[in-house]
């Protein structure tokens, strides 16, 4: 037990929610099982030493995002006047970012996002890109930018970006 308890206290990312966990049930059942608890030891666990069994939520939810994490390619974060792609590489990500010049603009309502979807060749519209290597923990980098609010994409406006930029 004190063993699951030090994992706990030092997560590494973050604890799933409600929601995400629901999603997961099956999952987290199976991660249970190998951990060689039943379900009536988890109910147990959950009413009698409910810091363990948060301990159990903690070390499954390090393990999704590890999963998920070393699954992700592209990132996404948009602001109302700046949107970031990310492509996420073997030992460095490139950025491509786009910012609105115009402050009256909020590319994250449907109207700003139509408007960037036909002016982003426009003066209206700045381009950057950058490349940064990852530290020795490429993980916790990509989460941090999650945490900063980016999403795991497919990367299609990553590519379209990149065409025109290359173009």
């Amino acid at each position: 037990m004190v063993g699951v308890f030090v994992l706990y206290l030092f997560m590494k990312y973050a604890r799933l929610t409600k929601e995400q966990l629901e999603e997961l049930h099956e999952e987290f059942i199976r991660f249970l099982a190998t951990q060689s608890i039943t379900g009536d030891e988890w109910k147990q666990l959950k009413e009698n030493k409910p810091q363990v069994a948060e301990a159990e939520i903690d070390v499954f939810s390090d393990l999704v995002w590890e999963g998920v994490l070393e699954k992700a390619e592209y990132l996404e974060n948009m602001a109302p006047q700046q949107l970031f792609l990310f492509k996420i590489n073997t030992d460095d990500m490139t950025l491509i970012a786009l910012k609105i010049m115009d402050n009256s603009k909020d590319i994250t309502t449907v109207e700003g996002y139509r408007w960037l979807q036909q002016h982003y060749a426009s003066e209206a519209v700045e381009f950057y890109t950058a490349t940064k290597t990852f530290s020795e923990d490429k993980k916790a980098d990509i989460f941090s930018l999650i945490e900063k609010g980016a999403i795991i994409t497919k990367g299609e406006l990553y590519r379209f970006f990149e065409k025109m930029i290359d173009a």
